[in-house]
């Protein structure tokens, strides 16, 4: 039987890559967005769509709910749905700190600790997949919420690992850096940014979604087996940088 995988914010982007990927793996894919556009996005796969704001607690247990019910348990789960509020850190509202944290952190424990909880249940020996982030590691002074959440994403991401070792359930993280995806779109249409962003970058270009697909499809499989616990930067090169001359 082919392996359930749940990809949350998998309606475009590096989400969808990460579909595509597990697909070619021979999963059944389950999609999960904000977006109605979800479903197109998980036909396209002949997969399931579901729209959910991962944000919501209420809309994350209905998810899970779900999709158990018409389409099975969770084998797979990639808690890619993320969000980017940019503003000054004086000036910055709660409100749109405390937004990006319930997208990008609570609701990758809540999915996490859902999905993990069916695997034990059944005797299921998953994988879990986390998408943080290179500003785990770096920080950018106006996306203040951005860089704390993937932060807790990494810490989360050991934290759950360990709990769930006894389980043979695994849970890893891919850190991408600048990847060619929509939330990068500013960045790719001001040449001097662009610049700036691949000055940090060895490669010299900017990631593709397709790329974090293939590291995280890795992460998901056998191949992977005895890694648990880690974030895995796909980042050109950029956090081992020091400086540039």
């Amino acid at each position: 039987m082919d392996r359930i995988a749940l990809i949350t914010g998998g309606a475009q982007g590096i989400g969808y890559a990460c579909a595509e990927a597990l697909a070619e793996d021979g999963c059944r894919i389950v999609l999960a967005d904000i977006k109605d556009s979800v479903r197109d996005a998980a036909a396209r796969l002949d997969g399931t769509g579901y729209v959910c704001d991962m944000g919501d607690p209420a809309q994350v247990a209905d998810l899970f709910d779900r999709v158990e019910t018409e389409v099975g348990p969770v084998q797979t789960l990639v808690n890619n749905a993320g969000v980017a509020i940019a503003g000054d850190f004086l000036s910055m509202p709660l409100a749109d700190f405390q937004r990006v944290l319930d997208i990008n952190l609570t609701g990758v424990f809540l999915a996490t600790q859902r999905a993990a909880r069916t695997m034990v249940e059944k005797g299921i020996e998953g994988a879990i997949v986390n998408m943080s982030s290179i500003n785990a590691q770096v920080a950018i002074p106006s996306i203040a919420g951005y860089c704390a959440s993937k932060g807790g994403v990494m810490q989360l991401t050991k934290v759950a690992a360990l709990a769930l070792a006894p389980h043979n359930i695994r849970v890893n993280a891919v850190g991408p850096g600048s990847i060619d995806t929509e939330m990068m779109a500013a960045v790719n249409a001001d040449p001097a940014a662009f610049d700036r962003a691949m000055s940090r970058t060895p490669l010299k270009r900017a990631g593709t979604a397709r790329e974090i697909g293939d590291v995280v499809a890795f992460l998901a499989s056998g191949k992977a087996s005895y890694i648990t616990g880690e974030t895995i930067y796909v980042d050109g090169g950029r956090l081992g940088l020091n400086y540039t001359v």
